[in-house]
């Protein structure tokens, strides 16, 4: 295993900014796996007692693909468990992510070498601007009004010139930010990772992203099994329809699920701290779907989001997508 060298923050910083070609990192410069994998495992709210031993088993189990994020405050114990499993740094791929308090480029430099660090990984395979949303660092959620997304992407752009991750990408964009980011890029998207699942399947919003070359990644694609969750929707797991499905493909209804979002092409990342049903997911990658079932499971979209901090936050978030938020006085809202 692999460990990333001590580097300050302001020599590496020092350096983001000097000329450099167009294009995104050569593949020579950091080997790795080359796309990523379909399936994943999720740490958000992940148990910091557990989540080590989760992330070991789950790549010993087979596993090749962790999601982390800053945020998450359990990166240090992620990275324990990649250090601890009997693989080497290039089978797998790491994601992480920039957090609203630090998208000032100071900010974001130590955001990524912290968690480099905590990973105890010397690249990213995936570094993810978390939200469209940047707060003033020290006193979120207080929105920062002089720093934009596109002045964030280009130093997120530096990242992947730096060696300091293979790719870039966003995370819960509206459609119209997607785009906006795609006509300025010079290092484009890789990939988008937002809400997606059988309760809001956004299937036209997904299909965007293939049509423009960006991968979809999807968070909580179990729907409101998060206990973070508090929805009036059925949950998913007591919902007749996907017993019913799951019965058919001898298979538990968290299997099926999954090897739905996998059958649709877009990247699952389910979070599990458990040995049974860490082993229990990988049984997705076995099921597929015939044409009249793939509708019949489009014909049961809810269009229910089940994350959606921007209440809390006084944004309006995913503006022209399913289940935009909803403030109580639109007129003090900003629109991002």
């Amino acid at each position: 295993m692999l460990f990333i060298q001590p580097i300050s923050v302001a020599a590496v910083f020092a350096g983001l900014f000097a000329p450099f070609p167009t294009l995104a990192l050569a593949e020579d410069d950091i080997t790795g796996v080359r796309d990523i994998p379909q399936f994943g495992l999720g740490t958000w709210l992940s148990n910091r007692e557990k989540v080590a031993h989760a992330v070991k088993y789950a790549l010993d189990l087979g596993y090749n693909h962790i999601d982390a994020a800053l945020i998450y405050r359990n990166e240090d114990q992620t990275g324990r468990g990649i250090a601890a499993a009997d693989v080497a740094r290039e089978d797998i791929w790491v994601t992480s992510k920039l957090w609203n308090d630090d998208h000032r480029p100071d900010e974001a430099t130590a955001a990524i070498q912290k968690s480099l660090s905590d990973l105890g990984v010397e690249y990213l395979d995936l570094y993810l601007m978390h939200w469209p949303v940047a707060f003033v660092p020290g006193e979120s959620p207080k929105i920062d009004q002089e720093t934009s997304i596109f002045d964030t992407w280009r130093t997120m752009e530096n990242f992947v010139r730096a060696n300091l991750t293979r790719h870039i990408g966003i995370s819960n964009f509206a459609k119209k930010d997607v785009e906006a980011i795609m006509d300025m890029c010079t290092i484009c998207p890789y990939a988008h990772e937002f809400e997606t699942h059988p309760y809001l399947q956004q299937q036209d919003f997904v299909d965007f992203h293939k049509d423009i070359g960006v991968k979809v990644i999807a968070y909580s694609p179990l729907a409101n099994t998060n206990p973070h969750y508090d929805s009036d929707v059925q949950p998913i797991f007591e919902d007749t329809f996907w017993k019913d499905l799951a019965g058919k493909k001898n298979a538990t209804v968290a299997q099926t699920v999954l090897a739905w979002g996998i059958n649709r092409g877009v990247v699952v990342v389910p979070k599990s701290v458990h040995e049974k049903y860490i082993s229990e997911n990988q049984g997705a990658l076995e099921i597929s779907f015939t044409d009249d079932e793939m509708k019949a499971i489009q014909d049961t979209d809810k269009k229910v989001r089940m994350n959606d901090p921007g209440k809390g936050w006084g944004v309006k978030l995913f503006v022209d997508l399913d289940a935009p938020t909803r403030l109580d006085d639109d007129k003090k809202a900003q629109e991002l």
